[in-house]
């Protein structure tokens, strides 16, 4: 069987950890130390996708970009996710103003991609109260958009639901 390879964009606002969920789910690594991506930085890994339709798994290349979120380079952002199948949309739970512009984020990218489906990744869910984190997950649910597959609560310093985005994403974009 050969391997099918897609590209995938992380997006979302300086700061809320899209290249710890990269690092995480390629390298399988953690680090406190921020490091501020500049334009884009592109990731590989290889998964096994299970398409619905299918008996067996696919191999998939997936292709990851991480794309930087600091509002001097909105103007062409746009461009990098030309020809993705998918986007996680990632948000910091400790940062209102980053779920506040998840909505922005989601239309930016569905604008350019109106057929790629989208995983809302509410990341650095274990600096947040376990209390407070079912109340704010059902609060960015975009259930009338059938583009969006799902909203996680995520830590990329745990690995709490690293995994799930990326499989889930890459089981439904093959």
């Amino acid at each position: 069987m050969s391997i099918i390879s897609r590209k995938i964009c992380l997006v979302g606002d300086f700061g809320v950890g899209k290249t710890s969920l990269i690092r995480r789910f390629v390298d399988r690594q953690f680090s406190d130390k921020y490091l501020s991506t500049v334009g884009v930085k592109i990731s590989r890994k290889l998964v096994k996708a299970y398409p619905k339709e299918l008996v067996n798994s696919q191999d998939l290349n997936l292709l990851i970009w991480d794309i930087e979120g600091s509002n001097k380079y909105k103007a062409i952002s746009p461009s990098y996710f030309q020809g993705a199948k998918g986007g996680i949309i990632v948000a910091d739970l400790t940062r209102e103003d980053t779920l506040e512009h998840l909505k922005d984020r989601i239309e930016a990218f569905l604008k350019v991609n109106p057929q790629s489906y989208t995983i809302l990744a509410l990341n650095k869910s274990d600096l947040i109260e376990t209390e407070y984190l079912d109340r704010i997950q059902k609060k960015y649910q975009f259930e009338n958009n059938p583009m969006i597959l799902k909203t996680y609560l995520t830590s990329a310093k745990t690995g709490v639901n690293v995994d799930e985005i990326f499989q889930l994403l890459a089981n439904s974009i093959i």
